[in-house]
């Protein structure tokens, strides 16, 4: 007895069909010949005996050229009709030459990459290689030579690089924004940089890197700059930051001011905080502002009615409420805007910008998961340089390239190199990209070795380095992880009020978290002095009086000069050192009505 096949659409059990083969077979053929919608895909899974027939909205799909005894439907004759224009993309659809596919129906599909491929077995084609990528991942020059987690490490990678966004940043009040001061137009490109009109918002610029050891500079993922590049300008950035605050009107007639806080005001910090403010409250265009600095000046009135007189509020007792620079965020005022809220309200916003130089510890990627972080920027005459004099900005490790299996950078590089010999442009789209043959020929013609290697000189000692080096031209990123927002100390600073531990946070003056990972490891060290050291006196230490007979918390009445015990009334109290957290936590205990008791021995 054959076993019939479940039949589900959208997901619902609709009926049971004794042929289920045929069934798909069938429903195909209507949807290619137009008696079904082209957004139905049916799949029959031979596993578990069960047909899909999925019409939902939402579900991704991708066009594919059918196949039928290993021959495509798009003949010659059809790709000629199209270059001539007599027939359309949606045409082809109709005609179910082309059909939309989703996941599910994907599942049965054998897929050829292109026409030489074809068999009898295969049963779509792509219409480009190049559209079995993502809109970013085709942003990649020579992908299909890079290892597919490499490919997705740059897809993160692209979404964290500062370019040129938008070309009204001048206006924009973004809450962060950056901007890269020179960006270029990319000397290797896709067919969708193009649709998507890079070039006109670049990411990146054109660096001549070298790969090659640097004295030990560049172990790892380090990265060497070259001075003389950083100073003309190399991966040099803009960094923004949006301050804004309202004139708020409270009930009863109040309201929030614009000024100069005076001495009188509660809060004052210093007269030199607030000394670079213009009549107004307000900084004026272009000063150069410093952490802690007033952009604008404002007073509150009193929270509490006990502080108003019968006049109205006392003059003297409004708050300061001032707008400040944040931690490590100096710069100059790059704009002020300032208009109404919703609710009629003044509103000002005041943007600083601030010049980000390469640093050591900024990040710079290629578009090829090559990341690494700036570990020396070299003077430009200890940089090694070629026979013609030639410097590179960059230096990347040897090791970083066949480790990782990135062969379309070396491939971008030289292309990188042969474009910019011959001042042509070349195509690096996935699957159909200029050959390594065809750059070797072109670099050949302009008096380069086909290899991309070139003979180099220390710049050090003068001498020659032994080996010939990789040498080439390849757009590389500036991320926006730069070191001098990533700063972060504390010796003595801020505490939280309940738990009296260090706050959290960079902005907060906070401490770095010392978990309980951390703590296991100083155990398994042996080491539990400094594990006393970290969780205890350099965080919530504290000495609390603990009854010897109840084991609880005793109460030290300053007023009377009396420490008894809340519970006996007794006076036989010893001090207890602990972590305030832990008595914290025998407070909340005895809220949820439970008596932890403390065990007092002697101290051995």
């Amino acid at each position: 007895m054959v076993e019939v096949a479940k039949v589900y659409i959208n997901g619902r059990l609709i009926g049971f069909h004794e042929d289920p083969e045929k069934l798909t077979e069938m429903a195909i053929g209507a949807r290619r010949s137009g008696g079904l919608a082209k957004e139905v895909n049916v799949a029959y899974h031979k596993d578990t005996n069960e047909i899909y027939i999925n019409t939902d909205a939402g579900r991704l799909q991708r066009p594919l050229i059918v196949v039928k005894n290993g021959k495509s439907l798009y003949t010659p004759e059809l790709k000629k009709q199209v270059e001539e224009g007599k027939l359309k993309f949606s045409d082809i659809v109709e005609k179910g030459i082309i059909e939309y596919l989703d996941s599910e129906e994907e599942e049965n599909t054998l897929v050829a990459l292109n026409e030489s491929e074809l068999n009898s077995n295969h049963t779509h084609l792509e219409i480009n290689g190049s559209a079995i990528l993502s809109v970013i991942s085709s942003l990649i020059p020579y992908v299909e030579h890079d290892m597919a987690g490499k490919a997705l490490h740059a897809d993160k990678m692209f979404k964290q690089s500062i370019g040129f966004a938008t070309a009204n940043y001048k206006m924009r009040h973004d809450t962060e924004g950056f901007l890269l001061y020179y960006p270029e137009k990319n000397i290797v490109k896709t067919k969708v940089m193009d649709v998507l009109e890079l070039d006109k918002r670049p990411q990146s610029q054109n660096f001549v890197m070298a790969v090659m050891p640097y004295y030990g500079f560049n172990t790892m993922d380090a990265i060497v700059l070259n001075q003389g590049a950083v100073d003309r300008g190399l991966a040099r950035a803009c960094y923004f930051r949006n301050y804004e605050t309202v004139e708020q009107r409270y009930p009863g007639g109040q309201r929030d001011k614009f000024e100069i806080p005076t001495e009188e005001k509660v809060g004052f910090i210093e007269e030199h905080i607030y000394a670079k403010l213009g009549p107004d409250g307000l900084v004026p265009l272009e000063q150069e502002v410093n952490e802690g600095e007033a952009l604008v000046g404002k007073t509150a009135p009193p929270k509490f009615l006990e502080d108003m007189n019968e006049f109205g509020a006392d003059d003297e007792k409004r708050v300061d409420s001032s707008v400040l620079v944040k931690k490590r965020k100096n710069g100059f005022v790059d704009t002020i805007m300032m208009t109404e809220s919703q609710d009629g309200s003044r509103l000002i916003k005041v943007k600083v910008r601030t010049t980000l130089k390469p640093a050591v510890g900024d990040k710079i990627a290629s578009r090829h998961g090559q990341k690494g972080v700036v570990s020396y920027i070299v003077p430009e005459e200890d940089m090694p340089f070629t026979i013609d004099g030639i410097r590179p900005d960059l230096i990347i490790n040897p090791h970083s390239l066949p480790s990782r299996m990135t062969m379309g950078h070396l491939l971008e590089m030289l292309a990188g190199k042969a474009g910019a010999a011959s001042g042509k442009i070349i195509d690096g789209t996935a699957f159909n990209s200029m050959t390594q043959k065809e750059l070797e020929i072109m670099l050949n013609e302009h008096g380069f070795r086909q290899d991309g290697m070139e003979v180099f000189y220390d710049g050090i000692t003068g001498k020659r380095i032994e080996g010939n080096i990789f040498i080439g031209i390849i757009p590389t990123q500036k991320l926006y992880h730069v070191v001098a927002h990533k700063l972060q100390a504390r010796a003595r600073g801020p505490v939280q009020m309940l738990t009296r531990q260090p706050t959290e946070g960079k902005d907060k003056e906070g401490g770095l978290r010392f978990g309980e990972m951390e703590g296991e490891t100083l155990v398994g060290h042996g080491a539990a002095m400094l594990l006393q050291e970290k969780l205890i006196e350099d965080s919530d230490k504290t000495v609390e009086l603990v009854c010897e007979k109840c084991g609880v918390i005793a109460v030290n009445d300053d007023i009377r000069h009396k420490k008894y015990c809340p519970i006996c009334k007794g006076t036989t109290v010893y001090p207890v050192e602990m972590s305030y957290g832990f008595k914290l936590l025998l407070d909340e205990m005895k809220a949820l009505g439970i008596l932890a008791q403390v065990k007092l021995v002697d101290k051995v």
